[in-house]
């Protein structure tokens, strides 16, 4: 395994450092040895996009966020994982509200998001989620050679190739999930 050198992060075989993983997120990649992720350790206070990507000079193009949406219908409640790049918001009112068959879809609140996944808000990845949730990826995030993502924690992100992210247990690839920030 060849080490990716993106931006200024210092990356390592995620596999040999699971002190920079939530506890769901290694058990996930022991699961999966053909995973090829990286981990590298970052400053917790700048573990958001905008700012982790300005102070380590990773492109915006190449970081994706793990956003987590409920929707219900006939009382019963739906969750999603959506993977869109830093420059994109998911489309939570139309394509992710239609995937999940909901009459209505929002974004989980943090508490829940927290509790449900094992992972620090902030640091939530969909390698490690609950097995029935289904993992929602954009093409553009497919389509990277390395996404970098969070890792369970504030203190680290993983860089994982786009084709893996796309192809991990429960995901598919959804056209028109991320839409340009205005």
């Amino acid at each position: 395994m060849t080490t990716p050198q993106i931006g200024k992060l210092t990356t390592e075989p995620a596999r040999q450092r699971s002190d920079l993983l939530a506890e769901p997120v290694d058990a996930a990649l022991t699961r999966h040895p053909e995973i090829e992720a990286f981990v590298a350790e970052i400053d917790p206070a700048l573990a958001d996009t905008a700012e982790f990507c300005r102070e380590y000079d990773v492109a915006l193009e190449v970081s994706a966020n793990c956003v987590v949406v409920a929707g219900k219908r006939g009382g019963e409640q739906r969750i999603a994982a959506c993977m869109v790049l830093a420059t994109m918001r998911a489309d939570v009112n139309n394509v992710v509200r239609r995937r999940l068959d909901a009459r209505k879809a929002s974004f989980l609140p943090m508490d829940d998001a927290v509790a449900h996944t094992g992972m620090e808000y902030g640091g939530i990845t969909p390698l490690g989620l609950p097995s029935d949730w289904p993992v929602l990826v954009d093409p553009a995030v497919a389509a990277l050679p390395y996404a970098v993502i969070g890792s369970g924690v504030r203190r680290s992100k993983l860089a994982v190739p786009g084709e893996q992210l796309a192809a991990w247990p429960g995901a598919e690839i959804v056209d028109g999930l991320g839409r340009p920030v205005q």
